[in-house]
């Protein structure tokens, strides 16, 4: 079972531990705008995810968000609670 959008960002989220404020202060993103993504009210922007995937912060995150996999030795990994719930990841944390 694949994982919604909204989900996938809020995992990312919660995982680095900050509110929906503290990343769109962070990215530029607006904030009712990046609450509309992560509730999957919108679909994300090509300019909103160059906005957070261009972050150093959220880059590691960028193929995992985009195709569903990681690759630890370029950096790319799934969030750390993306291990806590039933789709299985292939990362190694």
């Amino acid at each position: 079972m694949s994982r919604t959008q909204g989900e996938k960002l809020a995992l990312i989220r919660d995982s680095e531990r900050i509110t929906k404020r503290q990343l769109t202060d962070l990215t530029g993103i607006n904030y009712g705008t990046y609450h509309g993504y992560e509730s999957d009210k919108s679909k994300m922007t090509l300019e909103s995810a160059v906005k957070l995937f261009g972050h150093p912060r959220f880059n590691k995150y960028q193929d995992w968000f985009m195709y569903d996999r990681t690759d630890p030795a370029r950096g790319q990994i799934a969030p750390a609670l993306a291990l806590y719930t039933q789709d299985e990841t292939d990362s190694p944390r």
